[in-house]
């Protein structure tokens, strides 16, 4: 059986070399020392998750998101790195990561992030077509067959479509859908979040006020039952 591949992207070797021998058991892991050899990596090879520092030589690791993103919005990356502040996550999110995690930090949850990434995408159709009861949405193309006829999707609602998918059924707080979906780019409150869920059940549910897949989560979020 073929092991999942990773891309792990950091300079520090002796950092590295201690992911990898804490990886290498389960997974298939390329190693890259600077930013322009990550890309070079990325494009000859099939990586199922990329593990990316911020700072390294030439190439930043923002820059090596934003160039992966361009052409893939599927491959999960987790960044890495010492720059920790609020600023520096928002900016790794915005930029497309799919999460952040600050050194130093725990092996044991560094491990459950890799895992955790790699089953919302095997939760997520290759296709982007997606049933939700009697309806569809086709996430590659922002448009969606609904209760109110064919109608086109922001950006957002996708994103919140999307992240509620790749939960397969488990509840995702407002928190993280602000932090995944918006990045706290205008300081939106939990009430945003809110506003979004009426308007996708205003779509998907045959009874909005009755929900069957945009379920609420009192006090922590929702879920989405396909």
């Amino acid at each position: 059986m073929t092991k999942t591949r990773l891309l792990l992207v950091e300079d520090e070797k002796n950092i590295a070399e201690s992911l990898i021998f804490n990886l290498e058991d389960e997974y298939d892991v390329l190693w890259a020392k600077t930013g322009e050899e990550a890309l070079i990596m990325y494009g000859r090879n099939k990586v199922d998750l990329i593990v990316l520092d911020v700072m390294l030589p030439q190439l930043s690791g923002y820059d090596v998101c934003e160039n992966i993103r361009k052409q893939d919005t599927a491959t999960p990356i987790l960044f890495l790195t010492a720059k920790n502040t609020d600023a520096d996550r928002i900016e790794g999110l915005k930029l497309g990561g799919d999460d952040y995690l600050g050194k130093p930090f725990n092996l044991d949850e560094f491990l459950l992030r890799i895992k955790g990434l790699l089953r919302r995408r095997q939760n997520t159709p290759t296709s982007g077509l997606v049933s939700i009861g009697q309806y569809s949405v086709d996430l590659n193309n922002y448009e969606a067959s609904t209760r109110e006829g064919k109608v086109r999707l922001t950006k957002k609602e996708c994103l919140l479509l999307k992240l509620l998918i790749e939960r397969g059924g488990q509840v995702v707080t407002r928190d993280e859908m602000l932090t995944q979906v918006w990045g706290y780019e205008s300081a939106p409150s939990t009430r945003t979040v809110d506003n979004f869920i009426v308007k996708l059940r205003s779509y998907f549910e045959e009874n909005p006020k009755e929900p069957k897949h945009i379920l609420s989560i009192h006090g922590v979020g929702y879920k989405l039952i396909i």
